[in-house]
């Protein structure tokens, strides 16, 4: 029989498969006990990719023979591949249990500890590794892998430097290292080992996004990211998150070539649930909240889950005062930080202490010193890892931790997977759900979030009476007056304005643009593109649709004071859909633009309307794109009406809420106090109204 089980091996080895199991299968017949047949099958189904049949079939041979290591070994590889990561952890450390020089079931541990967040106990499996093996390179890499997580960067690069010294053409090794030299700023040394990892392997479709990643985050070359993307897309159709990057980089560019196919594609892909795009991409392409929170739930559970390194939180006496945590990387000159600066002012510090986590190391600018000066703490954390930041808030005894971040650049969500405060909340960065079971409440208003809509959160939601959105009442206009002529416009024309984002325009939204400036003799649109391809490709778009291009005017960065102020050139703000203006709008609003918006059903789609109805001009919301288009065209063909409007705006502009800063802030400290005290009575998270 020996011979006989010899040639189902060989069989297996050459490739041929069936043959390999009908020889297995004959030998049960007469060996039903045959624990080395079972192994067999096993790999087999494993090299079938039947992972569930390849677990069953390894176990027989265990039940057959438990002191085999190398049994135990395959099955925890098998249940990797089902994503049942505690218990592969389990057989390897029995495979250990029975051979403590098992090179394999250390290396193999420390993996799948990594997926668990248990860094610290992976780092001591790949050193034991290195110690039966030295020249282990892969445990080498694995081991730069744990303390790239950890942020212990330097010391990652010396570990994944030696893996490449003993194996000059690893691969991942090359794409590990660009990830780590990318985490210390190193953008052209990134670049070159994605480059080398590509080399060494040009269908590496991981180093390909990697590249992308950089080159659109960092470098803002977003020609070549989408050149990278694409490539990564052609040899890796599946690649997780992958296609809503590439339809997002698209429209950074205004290349819209089949967009309405890959909108539909991306819909469908997230209704069956593949990983396939991050959270924030979406929100400017699917106005469909039931979407939305579907894929945000399929990434948290893929990306983000509980180490239990930390000890679970238990419930001390109270603080004196409802210590408050805000964690962002974008505690800078940035447009959350312009947006919530007072409110951090404000505070009342007879009742609350507040503490500013930053999540990233910036450059000491003048809205980081605000800051600074205005929370209780300022931690610039960010050289810890995530497990220590939430270590050092419950330290801190943080009651309330507010993540001003989402899945905006820059975050770390792990954080609150780790739970680093007894309650979570998302706050004002990312308009949409988290789709996360740890985060407990979004804070949001009527506008946004309706009783109708709230089935698509999975945060309880904390209703603001009027706006979500904070604001800064001291926000300086410049008093410079700029002239139409200073911003090549034209002197007497109608000015139709956007100044969001151009990823958020759509073709459907610059239809509807385009038949405004056909329908407005010698108007012109005014918007604020950052890079030379989109401005082009939108001058190509314009010309399609029979517009001379020249009709479009491109703004240029200014300064905020002096970007407020030229507003003033500007005769109406025309919104795109379905991501609405965010902070743009309430800056057209502070300076006293008149923004026209069209609701829809999402939280990126409603924050326009919602600043609208805080500054008591809900006749500036339209329900339709034939209203959108019609009240725009309204306004331009009737400047008395649009004068009223923004005599009106004047006036609503320190008498209403929208700008009552100290009126925003008092509500969402009153709605901290009930959130503490249901905590403090053990009362579930439930919707607050205030």
């Amino acid at each position: 029989m020996k011979s006989n089980y010899s040639d189902a091996v060989k069989n297996f080895q050459n490739g041929k498969i069936n043959e390999a199991k009908e020889i297995c299968f004959e030998i049960l017949k007469s060996e039903p006990n045959n624990f080395n047949v079972y192994y067999l099958l096993g790999v087999i189904a494993f090299q079938t990719k039947n992972y569930i049949k390849s677990d069953e079939l390894i176990s027989k041979a265990i039940e057959i023979n438990p002191k085999n290591s190398e049994f135990y070994n395959f099955k925890g590889i098998a249940l990797v591949h089902q994503n049942k990561f505690e218990e592969a952890i389990e057989s390897w450390t029995k495979a250990i249990e029975i051979d403590s020089n098992s090179l394999d079931a250390y290396n193999n541990r420390g993996n799948a500890l990594i997926k668990l967040k248990k860094n610290e106990l992976a780092l001591k499996d790949f050193d034991q590794a290195l110690k039966l093996k030295p020249n282990f390179s892969q445990a080498y890499h694995n081991r730069g892998v744990v303390l790239k997580d950890l942020n212990r960067f330097d010391v990652a690069l010396e570990s994944v430097n030696k893996a490449i010294e003993i194996n000059p053409k690893y691969v991942d090794a090359y794409n590990l290292k660009g990830v780590i030299l990318r985490e210390q700023n190193q953008i052209e040394d990134s670049l070159n080992n994605y480059d080398k990892a590509i080399e060494l392997n040009s269908n590496f479709a991981e180093a390909h996004l990697n590249r992308g990643n950089l080159l659109l985050n960092e470098n803002k070359q977003l020609n070549l990211a989408l050149e990278s993307f694409t490539k990564a897309l052609k040899i890796n159709p599946n690649l997780n998150f992958l296609f809503g990057k590439y339809i997002h980089t698209k429209t950074w560019l205004s290349k819209w070539d089949l967009i309405d196919e890959e909108i539909s594609s991306l819909k469908n892909k997230i209704t069956i649930g593949i990983k396939t795009a991050t959270p924030f991409p979406i929100l400017s392409l699917i106005d469909l909240p039931d979407l939305q929170k579907k894929n945000a739930e399929n990434y948290v559970k893929n990306e983000y889950s509980l180490s239990n390194n930390l000890e679970p939180i238990i419930k001390n006496s109270p603080n004196k005062k409802i210590r408050i945590g805000y964690y962002s990387a974008d505690f800078n000159n940035h447009p959350t930080s312009f947006l919530m600066i007072q409110l951090l002012e404000l505070h009342d510090r007879s009742n609350f202490e507040i503490f500013c986590f930053s999540l990233a190391n910036r450059k000491d600018d003048e809205m980081r010193k605000r800051v600074f000066n205005s929370c209780d703490k300022f931690l610039d954390v960010s050289l810890k890892s995530d497990q220590e930041i939430a270590k050092i808030s419950r330290d801190l005894n943080i009651d309330i931790a507010c993540d001003v971040m989402g899945f905006t650049k820059g975050n770390k969500f792990q954080i609150f997977a780790e739970k680093c405060a007894p309650i979570q909340v998302s706050y004002l960065a990312f308009p949409g759900t988290t789709g996360a079971n740890f985060i407990d409440y979004v804070i949001a208003d009527k506008t946004l979030i309706s009783q109708e809509l709230k089935k698509h959160y999975s945060e309880k939601i904390i209703f603001l009476p009027d706006t979500y959105q904070a604001n800064d009442s001291a926000k300086k206009i410049s008093d410079k007056v700029f002239t139409r002529e200073e911003m090549g416009l034209p002197k007497d024309s109608f000015v139709f304005c956007c100044f969001n984002k151009n990823y958020k325009i759509l073709p459907r939204v610059f239809d509807i643009w385009m038949n405004l400036l056909k329908k407005v003799e010698g108007s012109v649109l005014w918007l604020l593109v950052e890079n030379s391809i989109a401005i082009e490709n939108l001058k190509k778009e314009a010309n399609k649709r029979d517009i001379d291009e020249k009709r479009i005017i491109f703004a240029k960065i200014m300064p905020l004071s002096d970007h407020l102020a030229r507003h003033k050139c500007a005769d109406l703000f025309i919104d795109t859909f379905p991501y609405t203006a965010h902070t743009t709008c309430s800056d057209a609003l502070w300076a006293g633009l008149p923004v026209v918006t069209r609701i829809g059903k999402s939280f990126a789609s409603r924050v326009s309307a919602s600043l609208l109805k805080a500054i008591d001009l809900p006749e500036l919301i339209t329900y339709s794109e034939e209203e959108f288009e019609n009240l725009a065209l309204d306004f331009a063909n009737n400047k008395n009406k649009l004068h009223q409007v923004k005599i009106k705006l004047e006036k609503n502009k320190l008498s209403k809420s929208l700008f009552n800063t100290k009126l925003y802030t008092k509500n969402i400290e009153s709605s901290y106090k009930i959130i503490h005290d249901r905590y403090l009575r053990d009362l579930p998270a439930e919707d607050v109204e205030i």
